[in-house]
């Protein structure tokens, strides 16, 4: 893995970790449940990817240093939860800078083991929202991409962008951080621009 995907992949960890924690206090979890939702938002995109993809065990749940970061970033999360509500825009970039590294990483791995387009379109974006996902599900809410925000459609385009461009013989480094920085701009441009994909709710007004 490149230097600049393992940074921005803990970075990501980092942001997601947060993401999880402050939504497990926000339903007065215990510190228990902080951590479990920390690490499900900041992992369990990456373990879903890895099963899928016949890795096993998940390189998640063996590679130390990542649940390591995910546990530590919970517990000072839990800790000091009222600096953290004051960070929410910094925390925002975080998370778009995270998904697109996990976009990016995901559909690498997946490219590298078998090229497939529906393969690695869908291991890319499950490697990216899988966790945010299951954090909603265990907060027992609708997940948020599935009902609003122009965000999982990032991730989707960037892991259609490494397909394509993979086929044609793109230098693999260049190709992971062009699509890091393409899912990440998308994401930004979605915030600022408040892209959001058509709702049912257009059908409750008619």
């Amino acid at each position: 893995m490149s230097l600049i995907l393992l940074i921005t992949n803990y970075i990501g960890i980092i942001a997601f970790s947060i993401s999880g924690s402050m939504k497990a206090i926000e339903k007065k979890m215990d510190l228990l449940g902080v951590i479990t939702l920390g690490f499900s938002t900041s992992l369990a995109g990456g373990i879903l990817a890895d099963l899928l993809l016949g890795i096993t065990p998940p390189t998640n749940l063996i590679c130390i240093p990542y649940p390591t970061a995910s546990f530590i970033t919970s517990i000072v999360t839990f800790a000091f939860y009222k600096k953290f509500t004051h960070v929410s825009k910094p925390l925002i970039y975080a998370d778009a800078l995270g998904l697109g590294a996990f976009t990016a990483s995901g559909a690498s791995l997946a490219f590298s083991l078998r090229p497939d387009p529906l393969l690695v379109i869908m291991v890319g974006t499950i490697t990216a929202v899988g966790g945010g996902v299951l954090r909603d599900i265990l907060a027992n809410e609708i997940p948020l991409v599935l009902t609003k925000e122009f965000y999982a459609s990032a991730s989707i385009i960037g892991s259609t962008v490494y397909y394509g461009l993979a086929e044609l013989g793109v230098q693999t480094g260049f190709l992971t951080t062009l699509v890091l920085l393409l899912t990440f701009t998308l994401r930004l441009l979605a915030i600022r621009m408040k892209w959001k994909l058509p709702s049912s709710a257009v059908f409750d007004k008619s």
